[in-house]
């Protein structure tokens, strides 16, 4: 079957969306809200990224933080990680898609907390920000979306990294009212980190996806009855 070739020409992807899946139906299900924030804020075992838990043990906070959602719905991830996650996991390989994932998700994370704890020190931001968790999947996926720009042919791309620029470029100037937002700094930082990879993604061999060709296949589908 075509959608079994395509889940199964994409296996990190949709392991990784499995166990979303699997920690969403705990979260929502099994934890009260003081369990869930004891586990993913307070929780030394557990260490979701934020200044503090960064401070001490890196690789762990950033690892965790990728196995949770920010939020409580899983199906809009099934969406997003089938429309950019599959495709480019299918299109750079495993290695080539894990590297601009979590070169994406690592940078991004110290970038913006880097700069919110800047603002914390010179009184920008409160001081409470430094316990502010940033759990969630969007810094590699926003990276892998970036990247998925060398896949599509010209001129189309150029609307398509367009529209990435657009939409987290106007979260990135639209302010809290504290004045900062760093999950959008990470957002924005993540673009022009998949962006990057240009050198990765041009040696690979795999045609273009050209929506052209997918126009003509529509007006050929709905053409005039004979």
């Amino acid at each position: 079957m075509a959608l079994w070739r395509f889940v199964a020409g994409a296996p990190l992807t949709y392991s990784w969306l499995m166990a979303l899946l699997v920690t969403t139906v705990v979260k929502e299900n099994f934890l009260t809200k003081r369990q869930l924030h004891i586990l993913v804020v307070d929780d030394s075992s557990t260490n979701i990224k934020n200044i503090m838990h960064l401070a001490w043990d890196t690789p762990a906070v950033l690892m965790d933080s990728l196995l949770w959602i920010d939020g409580r719905y899983w199906t809009p991830y099934l969406v997003l990680f089938t429309l950019f996650l599959a495709p480019a996991e299918r299109w750079l390989g495993q290695l080539r898609w894990l590297t601009v994932g979590l070169t994406s998700h690592f940078l991004a994370t110290y970038i913006s907390e880097g700069i919110l704890y800047a603002a914390i020190r010179y009184h920008d931001a409160p001081r409470r920000l430094m316990h502010a968790a940033d759990i969630g999947v969007s810094y590699f996926l926003v990276g892998v979306m970036a990247v998925l720009t060398y896949h599509i042919a010209r001129p189309w791309r150029w609307g398509y990294l367009g529209i990435l620029f657009l939409i987290f470029g106007v979260l990135l100037i639209a302010t809290d009212r504290h004045g900062l937002n760093f999950t959008a700094i990470g957002h924005f930082t993540s673009i022009l980190i998949g962006l990057c990879f240009y050198p990765m993604a041009r040696n690979r061999r795999h045609p273009q996806w050209n929506p052209a060709k997918l126009k003509a296949a529509f007006r050929r589908i709905d053409g005039p009855p004979a």
